[in-house]
């Protein structure tokens, strides 16, 4: 497998290629140079490089569809300090389109690897608020946990996980509910337990920061109304 560094002539021409959706280019490239296919350009595969922030490249399906059609591993994994795929790219960039071209392509769906606790790529777009490609990737199938359920406003999901939910399940549970902005989840798992100021390990943040962040205006009248506090005090 070849490995380039981003200011390598090849590496160049690839990512311009890429990036700016020239299809034809692409093809010419890969023609001529079909080892560009299966390179890594600072760990990253072809098809990271279609998905890298921010994303939403021009014309990126045809890019991905050229890209796979010319031998691209459409599960390929960065290498460097974590294993996401391209899949997992897409979704934490919010690009639809690039997303259901990976799947359409037969992208893990469910992959592991992401930077959010080595989960799938739902769970990087969730974390990252990018609710267009979270919200995607159920459609398509993916699986969901009682975390992404709730920060996803999937109260009938949520529910399933009753009783029998550990407490730190459901703490992380309301704090993903309140970050999604998602009363009718926060209000239910609080009454089935959840710390109303509980603080989760990587971030100093009460549900109540969270849905202040995302400007939440409800939820943060609701949550005040709970007595909820912020971690600043």
């Amino acid at each position: 497998m070849m490995a380039l560094t981003a200011d390598d002539e090849l590496a160049m021409a690839l990512t311009n290629a890429i990036r700016t959706g020239d299809a034809d280019g692409l093809r010419d490239l890969l023609r001529d140079r079909p080892d560009l296919v299966t390179a890594r350009i600072d760990g990253r595969s072809p098809l990271h490089i279609a998905t890298d922030w921010p994303g939403h490249f021009p014309h990126v399906a045809t890019t991905i569809a050229v890209l796979v059609e010319s031998g691209a591993e459409v599960n390929a994994r960065f290498r460097g300090t974590h294993t996401e795929t391209p899949l997992h790219w897409a979704a934490s960039s919010d690009d639809v389109e690039a997303l259901d071209a990976l799947l359409d392509a037969g992208a893990d769906i469910d992959a592991d690897g992401a930077v959010i606790a080595g989960g799938t790529p739902l769970a990087d777009a969730r974390a990252f608020a990018q609710w267009r490609t979270a919200h995607r990737l159920v459609e398509r199938g993916a699986t969901t946990t009682l975390t992404d359920a709730a920060t996803l406003g999937l109260l009938d999901r949520v529910r399933t996980y009753f009783p029998g939910a550990a407490s730190e399940e459901v703490n992380l549970a309301f704090w993903g509910a309140c970050h999604g902005g998602r009363r009718e989840c926060a209000e239910f798992l609080l009454g089935q337990g959840a710390e109303l100021n509980w603080i989760p390990p990587w971030e100093p943040m009460t549900p109540l920061d969270a849905a202040q962040r995302g400007e939440w205006h409800d939820l943060v009248a609701w949550l005040r109304d709970q007595g909820a506090t912020s971690a600043a005090r």
